[in-house]
């Protein structure tokens, strides 16, 4: 069993109710931005681990198969934040692939864990705020991915191992005046 079980079993608890609560779609692109060493309780980027990368991305890539959905697993801010995606979703969603190879010192450990996992992993510079939603551990501020209106999804599990986290979900932007039915 691995030693990072339990950071597994609370990010698998918050993914779960994540889905429940935003009511993610068959093929919703969904950003996963994630600092293992804030996981770990050291400071953002200063004690990456491929260890806990390597526990938590199963659980991310069976929940989004099971919901059928596009995951993006963002970098770290020295690769400017670009994401890891898999080919097909590149194609729906008119990304365009960029030339970089994320490693653990540099894009971060589940960056680099992506690399090693998905079937066809790219990266691609953005995701042009599409993003219908995301998981954020340890504040590695994935903000600039999602789309235009977001909403905070409060959940039960508010860390995995130490590292504390925020969801969010996103809405059509609301229009009109008196007169507007939503």
């Amino acid at each position: 069993m691995s030693a990072f079980h339990k950071d597994a079993d609370q990010l698998r608890a918050a993914l779960e109710e994540l889905q429940l609560k935003a009511g993610f779609k068959s093929g919703d692109l969904i950003v996963i931005g994630c600092s293992s060493s804030e996981i770990m309780g050291s400071a953002i980027g200063s004690a990456t681990n491929i260890d806990v990368a390597m526990a938590i991305l199963p659980v991310i890539m069976n929940w989004s198969k099971k919901n059928s959905l596009f995951i993006a697993v963002q970098c770290c801010e020295h690769l400017n934040r670009c994401l890891v995606v898999e080919p097909d979703c590149a194609e729906k969603y008119g990304l365009e692939e960029v030339r970089v190879i994320p490693h653990e010192k540099g894009g971060g450990a589940l960056s680099a864990a992506a690399m090693s996992s998905f079937t066809a992993p790219i990266v691609v510079e953005s995701l042009h705020n599409q993003a219908h939603g995301g998981i954020d551990i340890g504040n590695t501020m994935i903000g600039m991915h999602l789309r235009r209106v977001v909403v905070c999804v409060r959940l039960e599990t508010p860390k995995i191992g130490h590292a504390q986290i925020c969801c969010a979900k996103t809405r059509p932007l609301l229009i009109g005046g008196a007169r507007a039915r939503y």
